[in-house]
């Protein structure tokens, strides 16, 4: 499969209206909150997972354990973990998020069976990118 052209990428944030992000830090110098905090200041309803800090306040929702602890519609999934943690990610959004339409990797992040899972799922998948790079060079800042 070849990455998704412009077009795509675009369609994507149009439809895109809540987006979990999974690794989320509640360090602000980490990647994984500071792209969370600019996809929250572009608009998106941002849902934050990771077990160590499930329970806690972020950009006016509640941190989850998991994707399964999520009890609203996602239409995206943003990973931040390892290439060799996308596929348990995928499984557990698979399993537990009805109506998710796209599956995103972080930049250095990829697992071609997962990519594979996805889209044999109907999702749409963007490996290795960032949508803090991808949204100003769309031009689609708010």
């Amino acid at each position: 499969m070849t990455e998704p052209d412009d077009a795509t990428v675009n369609e994507v944030f149009e439809r895109t209206k809540t987006i979990a992000v999974v690794g989320f830090s509640m360090n602000p110098a980490r990647p994984s909150h500071y792209v969370a905090a600019f996809l929250f200041e572009q608009g998106y309803r941002v849902i934050p997972v990771n077990p160590g800090h499930a329970g806690k306040e972020m950009f006016g929702t509640t941190i989850r354990a998991s994707l399964a602890d999520i009890d609203e519609p996602v239409d995206m999934v943003d990973v931040f973990r390892r290439s060799d943690a996308v596929m348990e990610v995928l499984e557990d959004a698979l399993a537990n998020l009805d109506g998710l339409q796209t599956f995103w990797t972080q930049l250095g992040v990829f697992n071609e069976e997962a990519r594979q899972m996805a889209e044999a799922a109907g999702l749409t998948v963007i490996m290795n990118r960032c949508p803090k790079i991808e949204i100003p060079r769309l031009g689609r800042l708010s």
